[in-house]
């Protein structure tokens, strides 16, 4: 007959082994939960990021890209000219630098006449010639959004 000390421990261990699985059950079923969750978030992000990028590519690649190359040919460039220009839109240099794709500095220096801009930039400020200060604020915000996710 065995002892009873050994009968009261194994029934307690049987006890507490149980116990423990059933606290654990749950634990793994919460756990498969959120794998599959994840795994869910992960292919919807991917999807997200294919569309992302398949909008980014129907998007004009560059302002430039909309003048053609007789048009380039025929613009003439002023300080005066720019300096209103810039002046109607609302824009200080730097942003009408990020417009153009130069630096605010450039911007100072063209206008007062220090330098020159090369054909390629006289054609982006050739494009600029016809937009509003809504348009301008518009590209502003999408050359921002794109430089946010070239720095992440």
């Amino acid at each position: 007959m065995p002892n009873i000390a050994t009968v009261l421990k194994e029934e307690i261990l049987r006890l507490a082994r149980k116990e423990v699985r059933r606290q654990t059950d749950a634990l793994k079923k919460a756990s498969a939960q959120y794998r599959k969750d994840i795994a869910e978030m992960r292919r919807r992000v991917s999807d997200l990021q294919r569309k992302v990028t398949l909008l980014e590519r129907q998007m004009p690649k560059d302002i430039s890209s909309q003048v053609t190359e007789a048009d380039a040919q025929r613009v003439r460039f002023g300080a005066k000219g720019m300096c209103s220009q810039r002046k109607r839109l609302g824009l200080s240099a730097a942003d009408y630098g990020k417009l153009i794709g130069v630096t605010g500095q450039t911007i100072y220096s063209w206008e007062s006449e220090t330098s020159r801009p090369r054909k390629q930039q006289v054609a982006r400020i050739a494009v600029l010639r016809g937009i509003g200060k809504r348009e301008a604020r518009t590209r502003l915000e999408q050359l921002a959004g794109k430089n946010r996710k070239r720095s992440k």
